[in-house]
């Protein structure tokens, strides 16, 4: 797959294939739920996860591919990335637990 931002270099497309796959991992696996949570019906629900999907999609490609720019790869330390990634733990085991929340109440 070669992706290009808008100027025309190449992107890598790791991350925007990875963000793409956790998302619909994520809100396909756990929207339906939330939804007939609220009082959705089943097929409400799936469409309503679908289309925030092809939102998150939307959102992750104009962030990770098009306007990416490849001459400020290098502008972060990666102690500094080390760390960022760091503090996500955390807040990603609490969604995790978050998320899980309508499955053990309801």
């Amino acid at each position: 797959m070669h992706l290009r931002n808008r100027h025309g270099s190449t992107v890598d497309p790791v991350p925007f294939v990875v963000v793409v796959g956790l998302s619909f991992m994520v809100l396909l696996s756990f929207g339906p739920l939330y939804g007939q949570a609220l009082g959705l019906s089943l097929e409400i629900a799936i469409a309503a996860s679908a289309a925030l999907f092809a939102v998150a999609t939307v959102a992750a490609f104009y962030r990770q591919v098009w306007t990416f720019r490849p001459e400020a790869v290098g502008a972060v330390p990666s102690a500094v990335r080390a760390e960022r990634l760091f503090h996500l733990i955390p807040i990603l085991a609490a969604l995790i637990v978050a998320l899980a929340v309508p499955l053990v109440v309801g």
